[in-house]
């Protein structure tokens, strides 16, 4: 009798002990003055796992209670909150953010002496050496379009005929393709201008606060920062979507490249 009652306790004990740790997925909705807000970075502090809220401003994210939740966006003020029993009874929560507020620097508007009319102001802008050297030399006004010259028409008669030039060719299942250097170009620069634009992507999705608050790297340091953790492949990472992984390589990196740059 006495070890059945044991066995009872036992079994009591370790259901709760799992109910308390069990998580419990909650729904939830990101608005402002101006009414819901996509796009928001929302991140268990206790699981380090997060998500992002729809285009209707709604997510949903695991948690127990106990758990901080961190809300980001670049447009608003970071807000970390508590998940209370209430919050886990109810499945759902409501989150408000406050709107940013960004500062212009001031800029000085001098006096100038124009007064609007272009055949007088003409005369009162300054010229630029360089500009006036560049109009001298393509002044042709004094050719002749008349004069054939020889010797240009010899040069041309004499080259040789155009060939295409291919810069990478496919073959397979029974065709081939040729890609012209011009296309080739392009794509260069296409995926030039996606890795430059990788950087002001990740700092829009993760926010500032993570990178200058939480990881404490300073705004004028966060492209280095970038540089110092790239060949980890982050680039990669992004391109994939992998989020909760970069987190991950941002906040273990941040250590040692606080430290470097100290000693700098």
């Amino acid at each position: 009798m006495e070890k059945n009652l044991l066995q009872f306790l036992l079994f009591f004990v370790t259901c709760t002990s799992l109910s308390q740790e069990r998580q419990t997925l909650i729904s939830g909705k990101v608005v402002d003055s101006l009414g819901t807000v996509k796009n928001v970075n929302i991140i268990n502090l206790k699981t380090n796992k997060g998500t992002f809220s729809s285009d209707d401003g709604v997510f949903r994210i695991y948690a127990k209670e106990g758990d901080s939740l961190q809300v980001s966006s670049v447009q608003h003020i970071t807000r970390k909150l508590r998940i209370s029993k209430e919050i886990i009874n109810n499945k759902f929560i409501t989150i408000r953010l406050g709107t940013n507020t960004f500062v212009l620097d001031e800029f000085e508007l001098k006096k100038h002496h124009l007064i609007g009319r272009l055949g007088v102001d003409i005369k009162e802008v300054p010229t630029d050496r360089k500009d006036s050297l560049l109009q001298k030399n393509l002044d042709f006004s004094k050719v002749n379009f008349k004069l054939v010259d020889t010797r240009i028409d010899a040069n041309i008669r004499m080259k040789p005929s155009i060939v295409n030039t291919v810069a990478n060719s496919f073959g397979g299942g029974g065709g081939s393709a040729s890609i012209p250097f011009k296309f080739k170009d392009l794509l260069l620069r296409k995926e030039l201008n996606r890795k430059k634009a990788v950087p002001d992507k990740i700092l829009i999705e993760l926010g500032e606060s993570f990178f200058f608050e939480e990881l404490k790297i300073p705004k004028d340091n966060y492209f280095h920062f970038l540089e110092y953790c790239n060949p980890l492949g982050i680039e990669r990472l992004h391109k994939e979507g992998k989020i909760l992984e970069l987190i991950k390589i941002f906040k273990k990196e941040s250590v040692p490249y606080l430290q470097i740059i100290k000693k700098e």
